[in-house]
């Protein structure tokens, strides 16, 4: 699937502003907020990372259903008629446009009152290493950057808590009964992920290398918030195929830069990073881009995960 995605231009204070103007309005008794058959604000989540943001700030106050099964490959979702429907039943839809085109053509079409988009929460950027970039200087040119905006904003953990404060207000909104404890939650996301910050701050400050191979370029927000250089095999689509120049350029900036492993992840198949591996006898291990948790996660949740990606990249960057 191509992934495209318009730059979100506002911050996410002006988001969070432009909430409390009633662009997401509180849910009418007629439509049960904070209600429906469970007398609990009835939340949808498009996938892992949003489903996981409104399980933390709702609390008891929730319940959370995700469109995307563990397991599935978020980019390729096509939502069925029984999810329209339960979409439709819903109090809350949380999602990221752009991500999942059938997602927000069902959105825009359901009656619900309150449309979270998680784009507008924080900001978006291109990142086109995949299709140029670093590698390709090694080989005397450089590649077009790619045109659309990387949707990967919760692998950053400031913009993710961005995302968290407005998704916070948002439920306050909807549900004012219980504003105070979707602050009090908000908050205590927001500092968790500080904290996750921190770690990765520290923890990647000095490192024999700062450049990272992977299949998929989803690490772009990661790698420019703590002074990395992700090169992907393939682009924002985690199907595509890589070219064989493309393959020649990582070689060559693997053996330059003195890069160890080649990152794949759990919910694609491992078989090109295992072949450029093998043919730049170069080691393989896991980098998660948290899309959802299954059996083969490195942890059980947002957090666990994230830390297992740490110490993934503290190993192969060699951190000292």
């Amino acid at each position: 699937m191509n992934v495209r995605r318009r730059l979100a231009t506002g911050t996410a204070v002006a988001a969070a502003t432009a909430l409390g103007l009633g662009l997401l309005s509180a849910c009418s008794s007629e439509s049960n907020a904070a209600g429906g058959n469970s007398g609990k604000l009835d939340v949808v989540a498009s996938f892992y990372p949003l489903q996981f943001i409104a399980e933390r700030i709702g609390g008891d106050h929730v319940s959370v259903s995700t469109l995307t099964e563990p397991g599935q490959e978020p980019h390729d979702l096509e939502i069925s008629a029984k999810q329209t429907a339960q979409l439709q039943e819903s109090d809350v839809a949380l999602y990221l446009k752009n991500l999942q085109p059938s997602v927000d053509d069902a959105v825009a079409q359901s009656e619900i009152k309150t449309k979270i988009d998680a784009a507008t929460l924080t900001s978006l950027e291109k990142h086109g290493n995949e299709v140029g970039g670093h590698a390709a200087e090694h080989d005397g040119h450089e590649g077009e950057e790619g045109s659309g905006e990387d949707p990967h904003i919760w692998l950053d953990p400031v913009r993710y808590a961005e995302v968290a404060e407005g998704v916070g207000k948002a439920f306050e909104k909807a549900d004012p009964d219980n504003a105070a404890d979707y602050k009090k939650n908000t908050a205590a996301l927001v500092k968790k992920l500080d904290g996750l910050n921190t770690q990765f701050e520290d923890g990647l400050k000095n490192t024999r290398t700062k450049v990272f191979i992977t299949t998929h370029a989803a690490f772009g927000y990661l790698a420019e918030r703590y002074g990395l250089t992700e090169e992907a095999i393939n682009g924002l689509d985690p199907e595509s195929e890589p070219s064989a120049n493309r393959v020649k350029d990582l070689e060559k900036m693997a053996k330059a830069d003195g890069v160890s492993t080649v990152f794949y992840e759990t919910l694609v198949s491992d078989k090109t990073a295992k072949t450029i591996a093998a043919d730049a006898n170069l080691k393989t291990d896991v980098l998660d881009p948290i899309e959802g948790i299954t059996e083969k996660s490195r942890g059980d949740d947002y957090f666990q995960v994230m830390e297992s990606n740490l110490k993934a990249l503290q190993s192969a960057l060699g951190a000292k």
